[in-house]
């Protein structure tokens, strides 16, 4: 999933988003989105063979950072929705 946000930067700022895609992010999105598809199902397919050294590895820290201990992922699909709902910041 791409999120998509514009920057405003005056009047002369697009007023749609699709104005400000062009074909080469398009094809940049596209390049991200099936790679990461293609990296997603190897993990999966050798997720059983744990002696497996071939295919993509996720990393693991060995010493986890203790400034990370109260990190919480943000649900970006979540914000956008807040964010749509609000008519303060819809604008």
């Amino acid at each position: 999933m791409v999120q998509n946000y514009k920057q405003t930067t005056g009047a002369s700022s697009p007023t749609n988003t699709e104005e400000l895609l062009t074909p080469a992010h398009e094809e940049n999105v596209r390049f991200i989105h099936y790679t990461w598809q293609r990296v997603m199902r190897e993990m999966q397919t050798c997720q059983g063979n744990e002696n497996n050294n071939q295919g993509p590895q996720k990393y693991v820290e060995r010493t986890p950072n203790p400034a990370l201990n109260s990190f919480t992922p943000v649900d970006l699909n979540d914000v956008k929705r807040k964010n749509t709902q609000d008519p303060k910041k819809s604008l």
